[in-house]
């Protein structure tokens, strides 16, 4: 699974649009890269930039928007209502699928370290990014702004994490941090009041609101022995809050930033939000998305309130998504569409065909014409799909069987397993063309001198290894398989069992016709030490499927005889 990262890059100009058609022209040239939005301001003369995509391509595309930049903003000339520092004013990034924020932290040090050797413009990390405690807080790093910042830099305590400690007046000086993803969301409600949704909002965000002497509201604000004002604090943590009311839809709303879905998710928010307003006799009609939100949210809160249902968490992506949109109430003052809302989707490359999105016809007759893939390996994959499919079609229908309520989370489990077995087999339907594809390329490559031939030998011996490797991930996930249908040939719907006899013999069609392309892509491989080693394992799972199969065949047989 790919690991991607947002980057939000701020640069110091928001009226000239030619300026920044300029920069985001060099984020766009950059592939495994997506703009998903500019935003100019002309008060704050500022433009905030996201960009999505693969970790080192993020990099190098917003290495290449800073240094364009440098070239073409004159922070000498710079004037704007927003506190600024330099001409790229600051460079988050933010995790947003399959990668850790530590992993994040390290990727943003190495842009700050490249703009600072490369492009000698100081660089500041802040937040995650930070080096030192002092440093995380953004305001901190850019206190003085761009105007005291030549001052500022010849101080030992303000020497820049990477780069000169010198002022370049054209440039000034950048901020790289890393940070959580931060989901802007507002909750709707039934009332038009203001003063009722800024008391919700005051009730759950974690700033809470300013005690008063007797909690009334017309008593005198209590402050601490320093003359700071005291607060009650909220129920969530990590949420900043407001209540407004909107004119469009002629409703308040509670105005909330999640700025840690890993510490409060959008879920956790909609609940609680509803829980305070109904104490004040307020109800939650809905909800609204500002923005983007990763995938992993939304299939989070359809989990979650299928759990709450004691439903069967193990079904389809699709149908998470469905019910977290109608749990959270996503389509309540507009259609909710997932592919311009979910981070993953608005990046996914439609252009490129891919097997598991045609339907069953299409592929019957692109694996039946005269192109020789997708060939035996992708169809034991999908072998193994169509096998895992009917086990965890068994394990849901179990869960919700008449008089099997208290199971249902054992037999969510299972399903649960199975969902996540199916996806990798059908990501290795595709695959497994890929990897032919990869060997015929390599076939390819010229072969003239020395070094060419040496390349081209090198690239066969790769795509050959990666030829068996995708086969033999078949067999190890298909196996697993095996695992749910047997649990659901035992202890399931008995009025499916034979659902999961069928679900095994599939498998083990795919573990022996995966196997038959580990071994003869085995022929294109030198290394005899990764070839033997590969065919040991396939043997020992060959070996796994035939007896997992008997077992479950038995059983099957038993109950229907």
């Amino acid at each position: 699974m790919k690991k991607l990262i947002e980057c939000v890059p701020n640069f110091s100009e928001g009226n000239d649009m030619s300026i920044i058609k300029q920069i985001t022209d060099e984020i766009e040239a950059v592939e495994g890269v997506k703009l998903l939005d500019v935003d100019p301001g002309k008060a704050t003369n500022r433009t905030v930039v996201t960009i999505v995509g693969t970790p080192n391509e993020v990099i190098e595309a917003a290495f290449r928007a800073v240094k364009k930049a440098s070239q073409i903003i004159d922070m000498s000339k710079h004037k704007g209502e927003h506190p600024r520092m330099g001409a790229t004013d600051v460079c988050p990034f933010v995790p947003v699928a399959n990668i850790t924020m530590e992993e994040t932290v390290d990727y943003a040090r190495k842009l700050a370290k490249r703009i600072g050797e490369e492009l000698e413009i100081p660089v500041y990390c802040y937040e995650n990014a930070a080096f030192t405690e002092k440093r995380r807080n953004l305001a901190t790093c850019r206190s003085g702004e761009y105007e005291g910042l030549a001052g500022k830099l010849v101080k030992p305590e303000w020497k820049p994490d990477f780069g000169p400690a010198r002022f370049n007046a054209q440039t000034g000086a950048t901020a790289v941090g890393a940070r959580d993803f931060l989901v802007a969301y507002n909750v709707n409600l039934n009332t038009t009041s203001t003063r009722r949704a800024n008391a919700i909002a005051f009730d759950i965000r974690e700033r809470g609101r300013v005690k008063r002497e007797g909690n009334t509201i017309s008593g005198k604000i209590v402050k601490d022995e320093k003359g700071n004002k005291v607060n009650i604090p909220g129920t969530l943590k990590s949420v900043k809050g407001i209540g407004w009311f909107i004119e469009e839809y002629g409703i308040a709303q509670i105005s909330l930033n999640l700025t840690n879905i890993t510490i409060t998710p959008v879920h956790v928010a909609f609940e609680e939000a509803s829980k305070k307003a109904a104490e004040r006799g307020i109800r939650v009609t809905g909800s609204e998305l500002v923005g983007l939100i990763p995938l992993q949210a939304m299939l989070d809160a359809g989990k979650y309130f299928l759990k709450k249902q004691q439903r069967s968490v193990g079904v389809s992506e699709d149908e998470l998504i469905k019910i977290a949109v109608k749990s959270l109430g996503l389509d309540d003052l507009k259609p909710f569409n997932p592919k311009e809302k979910i981070i993953e989707y608005m990046i996914t490359d439609d252009s490129s065909a891919k097997l598991i999105d045609m339907n069953l016809t299409a592929f019957a007759n692109e694996t039946a014409s005269e192109s020789p893939a997708p060939g035996g390996g992708s169809i034991a994959a999908y072998a193994g799909v169509m096998g895992i499919s009917l086990g965890t079609m068994v394990a849901n229908l179990s869960s919700h069987k008449r008089g099997w309520d208290k199971r249902w989370e054992e037999f969510s489990d299972w399903a649960e397993k199975g969902q996540a077995i199916k996806n990798e087999l059908l990501h290795l339907v595709d695959e497994d063309t890929n990897a032919f594809n990869k060997i015929m390329d390599a076939y390819g490559f010229p072969k003239g001198n020395d070094a060419e031939k040496a390349t081209r030998k090198q690239a066969i011996e790769d795509a050959s290894k990666y030829a068996m490797e995708v086969p033999f991930r078949v067999m190890q996930k298909s196996v697993d398989s095996m695992e749910v249908m047997k649990a659901m040939a035992e202890t399931g719907n008995p009025n499916s069992v034979t659902d999961a006899g069928v679900g095994a013999l599939c498998a083990r069609t795919a573990v022996r016709g995966a196997f038959m392309n580990v071994r003869i892509n085995a022929a294109g491989v030198d290394d005899k030490e990764f070839v033997n080693d590969i065919l040991l394992r396939g043997n020992d799972l060959e070996k796994q499927a035939a007896e997992m199969e008997k077992q479950i065949v038995a059983i099957v047989d038993e109950k229907i005889d």
